[in-house]
């Protein structure tokens, strides 16, 4: 039975993160050292070492997370252990590695790829006043029903009973305390975001990244990689490109791709990333599918 590659999206870093892999492997250190040469700053250096509020911003994670990610795959594949692999799929920022994993762009071009990304993003951040929340143990409707009252956006949804919110902050405050009186929901949790990600608020990012992925260059998918946007295949350079930047406006459709991977037959994983977030967000989906998380260079074996 083949298999599946996922890999985490913002939030899932933390200080130390790669340091086991750079210093356990020559592959992993030669592409961290590949990552601070492409980057013109020490990637390396802030995974390592921190400090965490410079890891936790969005122009340092998104390389950060993908750097990871990317060298784990690596690691798996030097080690004979993705010859059964047919399908990627990532968590938002995630996508962009699962797209560089299934070999739509080089290791480098995908790297510049995710850090115009990060900088357009904080940039909208920057330019705006948003937040995000987690509603958790509701049902998707009831979420439909808060966005359209308080004018915010559905950013991700998750797994069943985990989805998130996104607007601008006195909305989604608006949208929290009603969700708490009204009862709907287990838990409610604003969330400690920098901005409001997959809403209508990073839209000067979108028009942004659209135009710079027009002069990057993408190769058909060697594996199939699963969209965010749509839960579905995309497969021609064009219909990458249309959905990375539609992306960071729309909504996360993350229980999508994974039911679509199960679909496909593939319920059996490897999850390159930090925290075995999306091994938990899987587990709440379907208790069958095996998720195997990867993160430290002990884990590899």
């Amino acid at each position: 039975m083949s298999k599946g590659i996922i890999f985490s999206g913002q939030g899932a870093q933390k200080v130390g993160m790669g340091q086991s892999l750079f210093e356990g492997s020559p592959t992993a250190k030669a592409l961290y050292e590949k990552a601070d040469e492409v980057l013109g700053w020490k990637l390396s250096e802030i995974s390592f070492n921190g400090p965490e509020e410079t890891l936790t911003e969005t122009r340092v994670c998104q390389p950060a997370l993908y750097v990871h990610g990317f060298t784990v795959y690596t690691l798996l594949e030097e080690a004979g252990k993705t010859g059964d692999i047919s399908l990627a799929a990532g968590l938002s920022l995630g996508e962009l590695t699962a797209l560089a994993a299934a070999g739509s762009f080089s290791f480098e071009d995908g790297l510049r790829v995710v850090a115009e990304r990060g900088r357009l993003m904080q940039e909208a951040c920057d330019a705006t006043d948003g937040a995000m929340a987690s509603m958790i143990g509701g049902e998707v409707e009831a979420v439909k029903e808060l966005c359209a009252a308080h004018d915010v956006d559905m950013a991700n949804l998750n797994c069943p009973g985990q989805i998130v919110i996104s607007g601008e902050t006195a909305k989604v405050g608006q949208a929290v305390e009603a969700a708490k009186a009204a009862g709907t929901f287990r838990m409610v949790v604003p969330l400690k975001v920098a901005g409001a990600y997959h809403s209508r608020l990073m839209e000067p990012a979108r028009v942004k990244f659209e135009e710079f992925l027009q002069g990057v260059e993408i190769k058909e998918p060697q594996l199939t990689v699963l969209s965010n946007t749509t839960g579905k295949a995309v497969k021609t350079a064009a219909e990458i490109r249309e959905a990375l930047a539609k992306q960071v406006v729309s909504s996360v459709l993350w229980e999508d791709c994974m039911r679509e991977a199960a679909s496909m037959g593939v319920t059996d994983f490897y999850e390159c990333g930090l925290g075995a977030v999306l091994a938990g967000m899987a587990k709440r989906t379907d208790r069958s599918w095996i998720v195997k998380s990867i993160a430290e260079f002990a884990d590899l074996g």
